[in-house]
């Protein structure tokens, strides 16, 4: 079975990871241009999640509950320095409910949780569920979105291999629904694009709503894969990664 960590990032002897999480259908190359961006004294760590890159053979999990135990278990040795989560769309959830069960399994929490392009998770989908819809609606469905290489679509038989995972991240993040807990209490920060379609401002900000920590809230020019033009996005990141830790500081 292949590592949760994409590459070699785990040799990078930096004081602080940064875990990242990516959208729905993403793998560890959608962060690897962050590696070396951040500063010396910032590990980007990508995590791949089943069923992409070197785990293609491993089934994507479709409920969020067992995807988090499974990264308790399989990130907890990797928690021995400080460290934050960053998570794009679907990726915000998982590190959101990862830092939960981190709480509540004793372990040490995140310096600080960035979440981008994704409402706060308790606020109602808007959207009609797509997981289930046959696989042209699917695509077309996708293609709107932007995340999908149109090249792909040209090809079958690699949209046959892919589509299987793309619906398990839907389906994850169409059936997400947060159990009752308490507030986190690490700075959260809000990114979205401010033509995204998925996450407008104010749902991004009502992410505030999820920590006794302090929030802030960026708002880039882009739509949902603002992230793409990702120069402005890194020094926002180096901002809020200084801020948290000012913040943990003067506790």
């Amino acid at each position: 079975m292949a590592g949760w960590i994409s590459g070699d990032a785990l040799a990078d002897d930096a004081p602080t990871r940064l875990f990242c999480f990516a959208h729905a259908g993403g793998g560890g190359g959608f962060f690897r241009p962050w590696r070396g961006a951040l500063g010396e004294d910032t590990a980007v760590c990508p995590v791949v999640l089943p069923g992409r890159e070197g785990r293609v053979r491993e089934a994507p999990f479709t409920r969020i509950g067992p995807l988090v135990d499974a990264l308790v278990d399989g990130l907890g040795p990797h928690l021995d320095r400080p460290f934050a989560f960053f998570g794009h769309s679907l990726g915000s959830i998982v590190a959101f409910e990862l830092a939960k069960r981190l709480r509540e399994t004793g372990h040490a929490g995140p310096g600080c949780l960035i979440a981008s392009g994704r409402r706060a998770p308790q606020l109602p989908n808007r959207r009609r569920d797509v997981h289930a819809l046959p696989s042209g609606d699917f695509v077309a469905e996708m293609l709107g979105l932007g995340g999908t290489p149109p090249e792909l679509v040209r090809q079958p038989e690699l949209l046959e291999f892919f589509l299987p995972v793309l619906r398990a991240d839907f389906e994850l993040n169409e059936t997400y629904r947060p159990a009752p807990a308490a507030p986190l209490d690490c700075p959260v920060f809000g990114f979205t694009g401010d033509a995204d379609p998925l996450a407008d401002p104010d749902e991004v900000a009502a992410w505030a709503r999820v920590t006794s920590g302090s929030f802030g809230l960026r708002v880039f020019r882009g739509d949902h894969f603002y992230l793409r033009d990702s120069t402005g996005v890194l020094a926002a990141v180096r901002a809020d990664l200084r801020r948290a830790r000012r913040l943990l500081a003067q506790k």
